[in-house]
């Protein structure tokens, strides 16, 4: 047999980028029709115009004198499959800002301009701009600007209607006014600020029981007026505008932690000194109805819940006892649920920094 060279095969001349899967019309017409959202999120120090090679923020206009900047990014996970498997595009962007300006306030910072990433196998001009508007809607919430991002068109990386999406925010902080402050310490109270179901942690797991129990995201979810799938992709709370106005209104809140993936465990111990711990009233506040359908449908225990999900609360503030009612009160006037979730004490020992007693959540 021989072994002489391999011809080419005969290609025909002409090539597209577009013959290859990448629509560059498409990524101009989305172009045109996001560029108005973004206008939507202008604010001080940026004037969120698509179309440079950066997005520009002036923080002199923004009112700061003594700034640190504080930048946070994130996903939303794979909430995504939720959203392309139930056909709804439109909130996961609200998610994918929540992710980030919820990391940025807890610093005491105020989220300035975001910056999206969308990443997808073929792009639906039509997808793609439900998406963005979630995003848009999400910066207004927030008060930052969108003032850019990317689009990438990736044959062969994405199948199918897949997408992925990141985030990127950047804020500002006084520098003395970066949280946690270091008086935090026994005696403080810890407050929590109600979620609105899992935010965007924790859903690899939902997925799980969702398959295992041949479950379709188009049924209703437990009598509520409903699906499963608008249940399960209910947004992300974003806390901005209420948790900066406790800090600035009463100068009382020594720290916040997001609660994130590793729910109350991991998240609370990221800003308490090592001598102190929290001790949480499980009973103090409800358990909503998504977590119970999880807990019952899949028998998980309330330590899994615990580490995993959010449980209804999806940010704590630490402030000091005497102050507390005064922080709350702030808070539900921004339109937060708010409960006391407990208290710090000093730490004995190597105990745990987090200490749950009582029945989780406990009401139905």
């Amino acid at each position: 047999m021989s072994s002489g060279p391999v011809r080419p095969p005969v290609r025909p001349n002409g090539y597209t980028y577009a013959q290859s899967g990448v629509d560059i019309d498409a990524g101009n017409a989305l172009i045109k029709m996001i560029a108005p959202l973004a206008a939507s999120t202008k604010r001080p120090g940026a004037d969120a115009e698509l179309g440079g090679f950066g997005g520009l923020f002036d923080l002199k206009q923004a009112g700061f004198r003594d700034p640190v900047l504080v930048a946070a990014n994130d996903g939303v996970g794979t909430k995504l499959k939720v959203a392309i498997d139930a056909g709804i595009h439109d909130t996961v962007g609200i998610d994918l800002v929540a992710m980030s300006v919820n990391d940025l306030v807890v610093q005491g910072a105020e989220p300035l301009f975001f910056l999206d990433y969308f990443a997808t196998g073929k792009l639906d001009v039509t997808t793609a701009r439900d998406v963005i508007s979630g995003i848009a809607e999400g910066c207004r919430q927030a008060g930052c600007a969108l003032v850019g991002g990317e689009t990438a068109e990736m044959p062969g990386m994405y199948a199918g209607g897949d997408y992925d999406l990141a985030g990127f925010a950047v804020g500002a902080v006084e520098r003395d006014g970066v949280l946690p402050r270091p008086d935090v310490g026994a005696g403080d109270v810890v407050l929590g600020l109600a979620s609105t179901g899992f935010h965007s942690n924790g859903y690899s797991l939902v997925r799980r029981i969702v398959a295992d129990f041949s479950l379709s995201y188009d049924a209703p979810f437990r009598g509520e007026p409903l699906t499963l799938g608008q249940k399960l992709l209910a947004p992300t709370r974003i806390y901005v505008r209420s948790v900066l106005a406790a800090i600035r209104e009463t100068g009382a809140v020594k720290a916040l932690a997001h609660i994130t993936g590793g729910g109350f465990t991991e998240n609370i111990p990221r800003v308490l000194p090592d001598d102190v711990i929290v001790e949480i009233d499980g009973a103090s506040w409800t358990l909503p109805s998504v977590f119970h359908w999880l807990m019952d449908l899949g028998g998980i225990a309330e330590t899994e819940m615990a580490r995993t999900f959010n449980c209804g609360i999806g940010m704590i503030a630490v402030v000091a006892a005497d102050k507390a009612d005064e922080v709350a009160g702030v808070l539900k006037a921004h339109g937060e649920s708010v409960c006391r979730l407990g208290r710090l004490r000093a730490r004995a020992g190597d105990e745990p920094q987090v200490l749950i007693s009582g029945l989780l959540g406990s009401g139905r």
